[in-house]
């Protein structure tokens, strides 16, 4: 899979760049509107994401002039503008999707990942299931048996990034990438913190244990083997 990301904060578009390789992704990172327009114009790319702020051409022209020459790559608009009228007005300009800064990539990557399967005719699933945890993408509800499971949004987008890496051991480094936004300090045991608290409400009352700790490696979610 191959996007294109028109971002001129170097922070952002650092963080974002790594995020999608390290999931395969490979990506193509300009600075401004103009070079933006050249490449989504000229190249094939499955997704793109946008800025709005863009020096020399702002992200909402660039979309404009990408759907009038007909090119209907699916477009992620990103915004330090959050209200619904500027979420309305990114979205008439031929956006197919809005999301505000600051953002989790997780969430980032997830939205990308169903732009494209949307675009490929490939259905979006609902829900992810783990042995006898369930987590529903559209309701963001959990449960795990017949009891529900109440999370924070933070632990929320922990769980749904071990279970979409179902049975594959994720590094800190991974999950600090994929969960946390950019403005996240590394040097922090947050992410310790929060695989403690997710164990006590997915496994404390079950027998069976589903969260692992792979020790000097990192963290996978899995059933008994």
């Amino acid at each position: 899979m191959r996007i294109l990301l028109v971002e001129d904060d170097k922070k952002i578009a650092s963080f974002v760049s790594k995020g999608f390789k390290a999931a395969g992704f490979a990506v193509d990172h300009v600075k401004d509107g103009e070079e933006g327009l050249d490449l989504a114009s000229t190249e094939p790319y499955d997704a793109a994401i946008v800025d709005i702020m863009l020096p020399k051409l702002d992200g909402l022209t660039l979309i404009k002039l990408l759907r009038k020459d007909k090119i209907n790559t699916p477009v992620i608009i990103l915004s330090a503008k959050g209200s619904v009228d500027d979420r309305i007005t990114g979205l008439n300009t031929g956006s197919d999707d809005y999301l505000t800064k600051p953002f989790s990539f997780s969430e980032l990557l997830a939205r990308v990942q169903a732009l494209i399967r949307r675009a490929s005719g490939v259905t979006e699933p609902s829900t992810l299931k783990v042995e006898d945890v369930v987590l529903n993408l559209i309701t963001r509800e959990i449960t795990r048996g017949n009891k529900k499971i109440e999370l924070q949004p933070l632990e929320f987008s922990l769980l749904e990034y071990l279970m979409r890496n179902a049975g594959r051991v994720v590094s800190k480094t991974m999950i600090m990438e994929h969960v946390w936004d950019y403005h996240f300090d590394p040097q922090t045991n947050v992410v310790e913190s929060r695989i403690y608290n997710l164990r006590e409400k997915i496994d404390k009352d079950f027998p069976e244990k589903l969260i692992h700790t792979i020790r000097g490696v990192g963290y996978v979610i899995k059933g008994s083997d």
